[in-house]
C-alpha cells in the first residue's frame, strides 16, 4: 500500500513537502521507479516527477527547477519538496510506486495554492 501526505493549503510562493511511504501487506516487491503524479480538476492527471531507483530523476515540464523528488530506498519512502508554488499547482497529488509484481497508486493528497 501507498500513502501519500504532506499536502495542505499555502499561499503563492509558499512551500510543501509531500511524502509517500510504501508498506508492506502480504508480498512486497523490490520497488523500480516512483513517482509523483498530479490531477487538477477538469483535467487529465499528469507527471509531476519520476524516480528511478538507481536515482534517475525525470520532472514534468511545468516544474521548473521549483519541485525537487527524493527516496530513500531502504525505507520504502519518497518526497517531493515544492517551492515556489503558484495557484496553477493546485491539485491532488498521487504518489506511484511500479514494481515487477504491478504498479501501485496512493489515495492522494490535496494541495490548495491560494493566490
Amino acid at each position: 500500500q501507498l500513502q501519500a501526505s504532506g499536502g495542505g493549503l499555502v499561499q503563492a510562493g509558499g512551500s510543501l513537502r509531500l511524502r509517500c511511504t510504501a508498506t508492506e501487506t502480504g508480498t512486497m516487491f523490490r520497488i523500480n521507479d516512483m513517482g509523483w503524479y498530479r490531477q487538477a480538476p477538469g483535467k487529465q492527471r499528469e507527471l509531476v516527477a519520476t524516480i528511478s531507483r538507481d536515482g534517475i530523476i525525470n520532472y514534468g515540464d511545468f516544474v521548473k527547477g521549483r519541485f525537487t523528488i527524493s527516496r530513500d530506498n531502504a525505507m520504502n519512502t519518497m518526497s517531493l519538496q515544492m517551492n515556489s508554488l503558484k495557484p496553477e499547482d493546485t491539485a491532488v497529488y498521487y504518489c506511484q510506486a511500479a514494481t515487477v509484481g504491478g504498479t501501485y497508486w496512493g489515495k492522494g493528497t490535496q494541495v490548495t495554492v491560494s493566490s
